[in-house]
């Protein structure tokens, strides 16, 4: 699991920047219904993203960080992984995860992703939708966020926080290392120097294939740091928090459609 049960976004709250938060429905191409949570800011910069969790799927650390992210004027729209086997809504403490991460596919979850990005780009009556668009994951969902450069989405960025880039993983998701040269966005990877599941030669492997491809990016590895850092509870690695949080404030402005 990447956080604990009760792990939150280690981002303070900015009282009335955002105008809302709620749960929706969303129907994937393929049919599924995909579960979503939505944070529309009050001054909207023009940038979005889609936020895509960790194994447990829609969990509370993900809506608050949608919360956080309109705050400051960007759309967030954080999405589920389980509408195919899922019996229903619920991703509280008792959600057993992993019998349903073992079941999805990457056909699956592009499908589910471009039903996200398109999701945010829906702009409600009398409303503009985000000019630019990023996913940003977690973990499972930061393979998935550098993935979701090579679905031909024209996002504006792809944003991951330790995601895994070499080797099998639970699913048939490809190697991100192997599909570099694919990814048609700029890309921001942030990761713990001290997680031991992606390796320093597996970054720099990252590196290469994307300097190779000739796709704008950057790679930034927070010594110490484990897996799962950015946590509110992980109160040692705050410094690493907050100039990973900079980072990616900073990626959206510089690539996004407004300041961010």
């Amino acid at each position: 699991m990447c956080f604990d049960h009760d792990s939150r976004p280690p981002i303070p709250e900015i009282a009335g920047g955002a105008l809302d938060g709620q749960r929706e429905t969303l129907t994937a191409a393929d049919g599924t219904r995909v579960l979503a949570f939505r944070a529309r800011p009050a001054a909207a910069s023009g940038n979005g993203v889609v936020i895509l969790p960790d194994v447990r799927g829609l969990h509370p650390y993900y809506e608050e960080l949608a919360l956080r992210f309109a705050e400051r004027g960007i759309e967030a729209l954080a999405i589920d992984w389980f509408g195919r086997t899922a019996p229903d809504d619920d991703r509280s403490e008792g959600f057993e995860y992993l019998p349903h991460v073992m079941q999805t596919t990457w056909a699956g979850i592009g499908t589910d992703i471009a039903a996200g990005v398109a999701g945010l780009r829906d702009a409600a009556e009398g409303e503009t939708g985000p000019g630019a668009v990023f996913t940003l994951g977690f973990c499972m969902g930061g393979r998935m966020s550098f993935l979701a450069g090579t679905l031909g989405l024209d996002l504006a960025g792809v944003i991951g926080f330790y995601g895994t880039l070499m080797g099998p993983w639970r699913n048939d998701a490809p190697e991100p290392v192997a599909e570099a040269g694919r990814i048609g966005s700029p890309v921001l990877g942030l990761f713990g120097g001290a997680d031991a599941a992606i390796t320093p030669e597996a970054i720099a492997a990252f590196d290469a294939a994307l300097t190779d491809a000739d796709t704008e990016h950057r790679l930034v590895t927070y010594p110490g740091a484990p897996h799962s850092f950015f946590d509110r509870k992980a109160a040692e690695f705050a410094d690493a928090s907050a100039a990973a949080w900079g980072e990616t404030l900073a990626f959206i402005a510089t690539n996004g459609a407004g300041e961010a």
